[in-house]
């Protein structure tokens, strides 16, 4: 397990709708067994089902590594960006509730969104002792260094939120999150609802390098095709930051005027750009119509207030899946490659009622 080969919600109800979850093996490779959830802006990250895999799968035994109890147990979480985004919050806090929950021990670092730092956390975390390990990769590059370390010592390894190109079941033991591209697909949906299928879109891009920020931009521009009368008419990176998509957008209304929406790949690109439309004398949600991914409460909010026409949400609060994961591997029951969340949706008919779930 974990050669060099290649290639977010805390509740109680996790554990009961994820019962027969892990009862699945993962293959080698990091497109194999995938399971889905079913989730309607739901407070939990919970998982519906699991296909069955051949062989033995992904379990303690099989792959020789030590068995622990997670009551007590030593559990690391690396976390790759600072705890000052919405998202990153809820999902910190969920390891930090569900780690409560099970009596485990936890240890978290942040990587402040630099790469080799958190390399050098996870090592220092294996170091202090962890056996269990739970990591949020900043980019889904350049974190083979800390899976080698971690199978050197026998430490079974859970990402969470961004899919990693190394090798299930080999490098790292199975991705937790969301279905990227579905997002994208789904954004573009509610844009084309919100335009009436015409108009002129910018896009404001993720992190460069982030397999999050591809699946998001794939996914929406190949079905903003289905909309002959809309058009992509500028892409530009502002980070996953609300300050950088406040400037990227102020920019990009200089350079095309006539943009008429814009498709946000995280909630704080998009309130940012919601600044920068106010800003430039239009009115977001009417003038410029504004879609995004995640769920948080600011966006949310301005969905509610009109600001606002679409967010799919992406579910943070892996803490309880993630922990039953590293309890099945333990406990010798298989664990799939892949446990993929399906994530609610916040409309202009439903954010009201739902305003209460978002993070």
């Amino acid at each position: 397990m974990y050669s060099k080969n290649s290639s977010r919600r805390t509740s109680v109800t996790v554990a009961v709708a994820a019962i027969g979850l892990l009862a699945a093996g993962c293959s080698s490779q990091s497109s194999g067994t995938t399971s889905s959830a079913a989730a309607t802006n739901n407070p939990t990250a919970v998982v519906a089902s699991a296909a069955p895999a051949s062989g033995a799968g992904c379990t303690a035994t099989s792959q020789g590594y030590p068995k622990v109890s997670i009551k007590g147990a030593k559990v690391g979480f690396s976390q790759s960006e600072p705890e000052t985004a919405a998202f990153r919050i809820a999902e910190t806090q969920s390891m930090v509730d569900e780690a409560a929950k099970q009596g485990a021990t936890l240890i978290k670092t942040d990587a402040n969104s630099q790469i080799a730092k958190q390399v050098t956390d996870i090592e220092g975390m294996l170091n202090q002792g962890v056996q269990l390990l739970i990591v949020a990769p900043l980019n889904s590059d350049g974190l083979q260094p800390a899976f080698d370390a971690a199978k050197a010592k026998h430490v079974p390894v859970i990402t969470v939120d961004r899919l990693v190109n190394s090798t299930a079941c080999t490098d790292y033991l199975t991705f937790i999150g969301s279905d990227f591209v579905s997002q994208g697909k789904r954004a573009a949906d509610s844009m084309i609802a919100a335009t009436g299928g015409t108009g002129k879109v910018a896009i404001l891009l993720g992190s460069s390098g982030n397999g999050v920020t591809t699946d998001r931009t794939s996914g929406f521009v190949d079905e903003i095709k289905t909309a002959a009368g809309l058009s992509i008419v500028a892409q530009q990176t502002a980070n996953f930051a609300r300050t950088d998509g406040q400037t990227v957008m102020a920019s990009l209304l200089q350079a095309h005027p006539d943009i008429t929406a814009v498709y946000a790949e995280n909630d704080e690109m998009g309130i940012g750009a919601v600044t920068a439309i106010k800003a430039a004398g239009k009115k977001p949600g009417t003038d410029i119509k504004v879609v995004s991914v995640d769920g948080t409460h600011d966006a949310v909010q301005l969905l509610v207030n009109g600001e606002y026409n679409g967010v799919i949400e992406s579910n943070p609060r892996f803490g309880p899946l993630a922990f039953k994961a590293l309890a099945d591997f333990e406990g010798d029951t298989a664990v799939p490659a892949k446990i993929v969340i399906k994530d609610g949706e916040y409309t202009p008919s439903n954010a009201t009622a739902n305003l209460a779930n978002a993070f």
